[in-house]
């Protein structure tokens, strides 16, 4: 039999009602505004100062100078040049450093601690989708950090790399057919490879640590020893997507003059303040960030890149590989364009005004 309510039950769920409704509404509603409305309408220019790019490249020097008719957008081979030579190996950065060495003023590739703590240049933290390590070390998903760099070593990295005209001209080397500039590079190899290229020392890097928590942290630890070592500290951004290794880099390394990239959800914090309008609180001077969606989460548009710089935060996009895309952002103000095919692009840019 159902139990009657009391008139005090009655009355408290009554001022639940009155109370808990109106605020799941209020909630709700700003939830719809700032998840859909706001970044829905983000494409719309704001009423922004025109940032001062000659005050502002004291400030940041990955901010463009295009007043001073410098090169008003750069060009980042991403791993080294994805698309053209198999990522990140000594293949593709001598491409760039030779074939290319007009297209590309910034390289960009990811490092990864193995098991014996040497950083190698990886994208993923599994070797399965470039390599033969599946058919090497008799399992999938074989990782990075349970290998020594010896092991490692006997990789052909070039294994599944596809060219543009569809054939897979590495597939297949084994032992000493392998030869050296489809291995695994290490960093300090990598980075006294390319000195041999860039003597006047202008060469720009973007690197990435992937590895988090302990290891990302050692990762980081290494890695700011052999920047100072090679004399490249001035000319490297340093990025990571694990949020601790961004709070370490700030705790650790803020005062050594490191410039780190901002986190994921940096990025955000920072469209947001965007949006509102309203004076960013960063310790990050470089935003590393996709298109983003073409209404929604649109980070490509000129007002977000004026309001960027007004701020004094340079803005670098990833992964474009469409002409397109790449004169857009050019247009637009970008200070940066990394793609895995850099030549593609910036012949793209050339031809603006022509």
């Amino acid at each position: 039999m159902k139990k009657e309510l009391t008139d005090i039950q009655k009355k408290r769920r009554l001022l639940f009602s009155c109370i808990f409704y109106p605020i799941l509404a209020v909630l709700l509603f700003i939830a719809l505004i700032n998840l859909l409305i706001l970044p829905a309408t983000g494409k719309n220019a704001r009423n922004l100062t025109k940032y001062n790019a000659v005050k502002n490249i004291e400030k940041n020097s990955y901010i463009n100078n295009a007043e001073q008719k410098k090169k008003p957008v750069t060009f980042a081979a991403h791993r080294a040049g994805a698309n053209v030579q198999p990522e990140e190996t000594w293949k593709a950065f001598k491409d760039c450093l030779e074939k290319n060495k007009d297209a590309v003023d910034v390289l960009e590739f990811d490092l990864h601690l193995t098991k014996d703590n040497r950083l190698v240049l990886m994208h993923d933290h599994t070797l399965d989708r470039t390599s033969n390590s599946k058919e090497l070390f008799g399992k999938s998903k074989v990782k990075i950090k349970d290998k020594t760099l010896a092991e490692l070593k006997q990789l052909n990295m070039g294994e599944n790399f596809v060219d543009k005209d569809g054939k897979t001209p590495y597939k297949g080397l084994r032992g000493d057919a392998i030869s050296d500039d489809i291995k695994i590079l290490e960093l300090e190899e990598a980075l006294d490879k390319i000195a041999e290229y860039d003597t006047a020392k202008k060469m720009q890097y973007i690197i990435e640590i992937k590895d988090g928590g302990k290891r990302g942290k050692k990762s980081m630890d290494i890695l700011y020893e052999i920047m100072v070592k090679k004399g490249i500290l001035e000319r490297t951004i340093v990025g990571t997507f694990k949020g601790e290794i961004s709070r370490y880099i700030d705790k650790v390394y803020a005062q050594k003059n490191v410039i780190r990239s901002a986190g994921i959800k940096e990025v955000l914090n920072f469209y947001y303040s965007f949006l509102y309008n309203t004076k960013p609180n960063v310790k990050f001077k470089v935003l590393q960030i996709p298109l983003g969606g073409k209404n929604m989460y649109s980070f490509a548009t000129k007002a977000f890149i004026d309001y960027a710089h007004a701020n004094g935060i340079a803005v670098q996009y990833w992964t474009i590989n469409k002409a397109d895309d790449a004169v857009m952002l050019a247009r637009n103000g970008a200070d940066t364009i990394m793609s895995d095919d850099p030549k593609l692009v910036q012949e793209a840019v050339r031809k603006i005004g022509k």
